[in-house]
């Protein structure tokens, strides 16, 4: 009779899910393979090769999972039911309430986990750096919408206000880890969004 091979003894969407909860929370670098296979549920180094290759694979596909779950904050920008004013105010405020969230750790994977690596790992911040630009491209679509439909002055310069948009949203990762509330941010968005006000009178 075959021998059918011993059967996996960990669930790998959990063990998925805690991997990216300790890059989230501690950056790629400073998370070892030994903290994730104790985190994945003590899993062997056999186990873990197995099932994600590498330390880097692993990483990668956490960072898909993340866009897919709680990265969908930013979906809101392509949403074209909303305008484009209310397509960022709404991107911003689920931002703030997700990153704040004391279920999961603060802050944003993708703006935290890995824009401090060393020269050695920048194609680990690269993997991260294209999803903030993926992110980047949505939010200029949205700001040149609200140009083309008229909603702020054609002389608006797009380059620059996505710039300032993006600025302040990736902000909120630093605030949410230094411990600064949901309240207190989200007042910092009303008032923030005053600049669009600005710019729609502009003309």
């Amino acid at each position: 009779m075959a021998r059918t091979g011993r059967p996996r003894i960990f669930d790998r969407d959990e063990a998925l899910f805690q991997a990216m909860m300790l890059f989230w929370e501690q950056g790629f670098e400073a998370t070892s393979l030994l903290q994730l296979r104790a985190a994945m549920g003590d899993i062997s180094a056999a186990s873990f090769y197995a099932a994600f290759e590498s330390k880097e694979a692993l990483y990668k596909e956490v960072v898909e999972r993340y866009m897919g779950t709680f990265g969908r904050v930013t979906e809101s920008f392509s949403d074209l039911t909303l305008s484009p004013r209310e397509a960022i105010e709404t991107t911003l405020r689920s931002t703030a309430k997700m990153q704040t969230d004391s279920t999961h750790p603060s802050g944003c994977l993708i703006v935290l986990s890995a824009s401090t690596c060393s020269s050695k790992n920048n194609h680990i911040r690269d993997i991260a750096a294209e999803k903030r630009k993926l992110t980047r491209n949505r939010l200029q679509d949205c700001i040149q919408r609200a140009v083309d439909n008229g909603e702020i002055p054609a002389s608006t310069n797009v380059d620059m206000l996505t710039t300032v948009f993006d600025a302040f949203m990736q902000g909120i990762s630093t605030q949410a880890r230094d411990g600064v509330p949901f309240t207190t941010i989200d007042q910092a968005i009303t008032e923030f969004m005053g600049i669009w006000n600005l710019i729609q009178h502009s003309a």
